[in-house]
């Protein structure tokens, strides 16, 4: 179906159809049947979405049999394969990713048109090494994306070169009495005539480099924008290049030969005369020739930039590199990670809520299902962090069918018959599941819109996961219930319960306890983080190299160290790791520009550890400084967006809150980052914004139980109101974060090296978010609003009970 755009159109029109068919009717028979039919649209596109497809191998046929018949008799049976239609990241699959950047000249931002057209040269000079899907991309205003997968390490020198070099083409001629005025010029005996200059010629003879100068015109007789292609060529003089000149230009290049027979012209190439033949006679027909000193592999890369010519100067900011083997580790660590955590979570909840969470175990079923057909159906990449954020939806998907798995305890609870508990859960869970994956997806958006590389990978898979666990938990999950009522007579539902409903735990009456304890460990952890420093900093943000070899041999930290010392790289950061796969790697983070240096010494000196490139990374410091800007700048846009939702949907204090319990997750979360000695980096980004959604999620349960308190007239004061609302929530709350805590600490064990920060510091956002949610949201919304003087149960209701919607 996803080769045919006429019926994905045709289906997708059909869905929308149906979607809002499901939703306006009033028969419950015909929604059943609406909700049975749109799961199985959905589910049915998402998995052709995903699901690899098979394709026809090429065949080879006998050049030696002329008869078609015969020949094809001949060929061997058909085979096939399949198609991948989920495109992975570098990071999974092996290969190389430039950030290139256009240099201003003389102080002009290079324009539109000169970044397209060095997109097009940047794609010919890829094409070249013939590499299957290379993605060359413009980046604002003057950056390129180049990322090139598959590319061999002794490539990727050679690649970095090929991309950056200008090849800035200039035809001179030389002055007839260029010889002699240089040498009256040097003994100060003429001035430099006016309109010429003096330009170096090297020249190579018998394996040794001579040097001489040239007198050439100031103004170029002929620009290299005349050249229409170049190419490698081999005569008398050895290996060389053949260019042929447009119509324009060939017609300029027989006018110039003509007028100057028996002088000679330099043909330079970025500053250097390469050659300066004398001109025998009128060259008309647009042909010439560079020759005399290349290698054949100079000659090559000499013709792919004269037919490719960069109108300005470039420069490699940020390039990345990781082995294919790296992506297998990777893709292997990510699948035993998320099965492990799937499995823990799907045990934990079927044995918990019995029926209720089977069928939440075949939400969250389709919930991935989706999630991996919108990836494959919009061609979203999938990278490392990409898999971090699918484990991390497993976790919060299962949030929404707790809200409603304990509403309807609730309501069952107060006698209501089974069907009525049925539709008072699921439309007084609406709103509170719609505020809190709101606030989320504010964040994760946010993420995504500043975000640059594999952490946009992470926030398309949570905000891709949060849309898609709200549609099965609320008609999946929805449906299910009501075929087992109206087919199968199903009267109730049983389920443990983790926190007594007669529990009064006055939370707010140790408050001032709860904030000063927050208050001191805020303190330790920005004490730590300043007296860390640069330290806390990854090259991400400050810049830099970072080599990872794989070792086939023992070899220790010191040995490394040792050999850095004599190459003057002694303060380079040296790591040790040894993954369960049974591999060692050796990580170095060091000095811009250094990694090769590094890797060549360490090779040379210590062969018999066996070191191969695993991964590579170079960070400029313009990038890095931009990194932390947009990171600051993406983190206090999230958190005004929260601020105002939460400002318009509850009220302001408990907006400031929010924003306090968001603040204080942060800061400790990157304080024990700090305290246990690790890097901030690229991927931390996403994992800071990551915690403030999820501390925004816990909260807004809380404060959704409070503000239905304030509307339903409950007799008490604001802080009696406050802590049954969070006694009534505490069982969900302890659940869910116990759940998603499973399933980051699947990838914190099993997801390999790489991820282990960003499991981390989730791990600790989710300890520090439950606790906040507590302990600091709600006595700061008490304090504000007694600050202020205000009646908060009146100001609440003024704004006026949110409309329950009936999925």
């Amino acid at each position: 179906m996803s080769s045919n755009p006429t019926l994905t159109f045709l289906v997708g029109l059909l869905v929308l159809i149906v979607f809002f068919w499901y939703f306006v009717t009033d028969f419950p028979r015909r929604r059943r049947i609406l909700g049975t039919v749109l799961t199985f649209l959905v589910l049915g596109i998402c998995i052709d979405s995903f699901w690899p497809e098979r394709v026809q191998k090429q065949q080879a046929i006998h050049p030696e049999i002329s008869d078609p018949a015969k020949a094809a008799s001949a060929a061997q049976p058909l085979k096939y394969e399949y198609k991948q239609k989920i495109n992975f990241g570098l990071d999974l699959k092996g290969g190389t990713s430039f950030l290139i950047r256009l240099v201003k000249e003389e102080g002009r931002v290079p324009t539109k048109e000169v970044l397209d057209q060095a997109v097009e040269v940047i794609r010919k000079r890829v094409d070249a090494y013939g590499i299957g899907e290379p993605v060359i991309t413009p980046e604002g205003q003057d950056r390129i994306l180049v990322q090139i997968p598959g590319l061999e390490a002794e490539k990727i020198a050679e690649a970095r070169e090929q991309l950056k070099k200008v090849a800035k083409l200039e035809f001179r001629l030389v002055h007839p009495q260029s010889e002699q005025l240089i040498a009256a010029i040097e003994a100060g005996q003429a001035p430099i005539p006016p309109g010429y200059r003096i330009e170096k010629e090297e020249t190579i003879r018998n394996g040794k480099t001579e040097e001489s100068k040239l007198l050439v015109h100031s103004k170029v007789d002929i620009e290299g924008k005349y050249v229409k292609s170049g190419s490698p060529m081999y005569d008398q003089q050895g290996y060389g290049v053949s260019l042929q000149f447009t119509s324009e230009g060939a017609k300029l290049f027989g006018e110039l030969t003509s007028k100057h027979v028996g002088e000679r012209f330099a043909i330079i190439l970025d500053g250097k005369i390469q050659s300066a033949p004398v001109i025998r006679d009128a060259i008309w027909g647009g042909n010439a020739s560079i020759t005399g000193r290349f290698t054949q592999q100079e000659a090559h890369n000499l013709a792919s930039v004269l037919e490719n010519p960069l109108a300005v100067p470039v420069v490699v900011e940020e390039e990345r590199s990781a082995s294919s083997t790296l992506g297998d580790d990777a893709i292997r660590s990510g699948i035993y990670a998320g099965l492990f955590g799937l499995a823990a979570v799907l045990i934990v909840v079927a044995l918990y809520y019995r029926l209720a969470g089977l069928i939440a175990i075949l939400a969250l079923v389709v919930n991935v299902a989706i999630l991996l057909g919108i990836m494959g159906m919009f061609h979203f990449v999938l990278t490392l962090p990409g898999i971090a954020g699918i484990i991390l939806t497993i976790g919060l998907a299962v949030d929404a069918n707790v809200l409603i798995f304990e509403r309807l305890r609730e309501e069952l609870a107060a006698g209501k018959s089974f069907p009525a508990a049925i539709q008072g859960a699921y439309a007084k869970a609406f709103t509170v599941i719609f505020d809190a994956n709101a606030t989320t997806l504010i964040t994760a958006g946010i993420l995504f819109w500043y975000a640059a590389g594999p952490v946009k990978g992470f926030s398309i898979t949570l905000i891709v996961g949060v849309i898609a666990s709200v549609f099965t938990a609320m008609i999946v999950g929805r449906n299910c219930f009501d075929w087992g009522i109206s087919s199968l007579g199903l009267k109730g539902v049983k389920m443990h319960h983790l926190i007594s409903d007669k529990m009064n735990i006055d939370f707010l009456g140790k408050r001032r306890l709860w904030i000063g304890l927050s208050l001191s460990v805020m303190i330790i952890s920005i004490a730590c983080f300043i007296y860390r420093g640069e330290k806390n900093f990854g090259i991400d943000f400050k810049g830099g190299d970072m080599l990872v070899l794989q070792a086939k041999s023992n070899v220790t930290e010191a040995q490394v160290r040792n050999e850095l010392g004599k190459i003057g790289l002694a303060d380079s950061v040296v790591q040790k790791e040894h993954e369960a796969s049974g591999n060692d790697y050796i990580s170095i983070r060091s000095r811009n520009g250094t990694a090769e240096t590094i890797e060549k010494q360490l090779v040379s000196a210590l062969p018999q550890a066996g070191f191969q490139q695993h991964k590579y990374d170079h960070v400029g410091t313009l990038v890095g400084g931009e990194l932390a800007r947009n990171s600051a700048i993406a983190l206090g846009l999230g958190i005004l967006g929260i601020l105002i939702y939460v400002t318009v949907r509850f009220e302001l204090s408990f907006a400031v809150g929010a924003v306090v319990a968001l603040l204080h997750d942060v800061i400790i979360t990157v304080g024990v980052f700090a305290l246990a000695g690790r890097e901030l980096s690229l991927v931390m980004v996403g994992a800071i914004l990551t915690i403030a959604g999820y501390s925004i999620n816990d909260t807004i349960v809380v404060y959704d139980r409070i503000r239905e308190g304030l509307h339903s007239g409950r007799k008490g004061s604001i802080q009696d109101i406050m802590n049954a609302s969070i006694n009534e929530t505490l069982s969900r709350t302890l659940l869910t974060s116990g759940l998603t805590f499973l399933s980051v600490a699947a990838l914190f064990f099993f997801g390999g090296a790489t991820l282990n920060d960003f499991a981390f510091a989730i791990l600790i956002g989710i300890i520090v978010g439950t606790y906040s949610s507590i302990f600091i949201a709600s006595p700061i919304v008490l304090w504000w609003s007694r600050g202020t003087g205000e009646n908060l149960a009146k100001t609440v209701k003024k704004k006026g009970e949110s409309p329950a919607v009936e999925a």
